[in-house]
């Protein structure tokens, strides 16, 4: 019984330094995800901050204390008071991770070059895949308004549904999530960020195309 009482005490500290290592940070090693659902309005992300509350909103969900790190959407805008708004200034540094521990990208650099995006590694906030090319609904289009290299697109007069408010008219730039689709051009086909234009903003014509409204959220932090 002697010799029990020192394992009891120390079983004991692991239990309670167990149960404050939620007070030094998250434990959920995601600092990137696909959100599972659209904001329900089609390109209507109620602006850049509308989109980033959006992934911080479902963030909040996955538990792990992802919540506690800050979430921005990868998106684009049209200029504004401080000039374009261009989505790989926001999103952090890197490295990126997702809800399993697989990481996708260490930096900008390798995220906008050789990266690990693809359909098995590309999850959503509770670790489940998206829906993509072969799947009911098809939705791997990823709204981004963006060039490959992360910087606003402006090869067509809109292409950020009016800078995520307009649920109508307008177009979109969306990037291929599984790295497939029927685009004729071989490069901007299998782009995660920069594949094609939507043919609208509805929640109708995303989808026409394969997309859900869906956005790419990274931590910055």
């Amino acid at each position: 019984m002697r010799r029990a009482v020192p394992w009891i005490f120390a079983a004991a500290g692991v239990v309670a330094i167990a149960g404050c290592a939620g007070m030094f940070g998250p434990s959920n090693p995601m600092t990137f995800f696909v959100t599972s659902v659209g904001s329900g309005r089609g390109g209507d992300l109620g602006g850049v901050a509308g989109a980033d509350r959006h992934c911080q909103q479902l963030a909040d969900t996955a538990g792990g204390g992802a919540g506690r790190r800050t979430w921005h959407a990868y998106v684009s805008a049209p200029a504004g008071m401080g000039g374009p708004v261009n989505a790989r200034d926001r999103i952090g540094s890197g490295p990126w991770t997702n809800a399993k521990g697989v990481v996708v990208a260490r930096n900008l650099s390798e995220l906008h070059g050789e990266n690990n995006i693809n359909k098995e590694t590309a999850l959503d906030e509770h670790g489940n895949r998206t829906k993509v090319r072969g799947d009911t609904p098809n939705q791997h289009d990823i709204l981004t308004g963006s060039n490959m290299d992360g910087t606003l697109s402006t090869q067509n007069p809109d292409t950020t549904c009016h800078g995520w408010t307009s649920s109508g008219d307008g177009s979109a730039i969306v990037g291929h999530v599984d790295r497939t689709g029927t685009n004729p051009d071989p490069v901007r086909n299998v782009s995660w960020n920069s594949s094609h234009a939507t043919p609208g903003c509805s929640v109708e014509k995303l989808a026409s195309v394969g997309g859900g409204g869906l956005l790419y959220c990274f931590a910055t932090n």
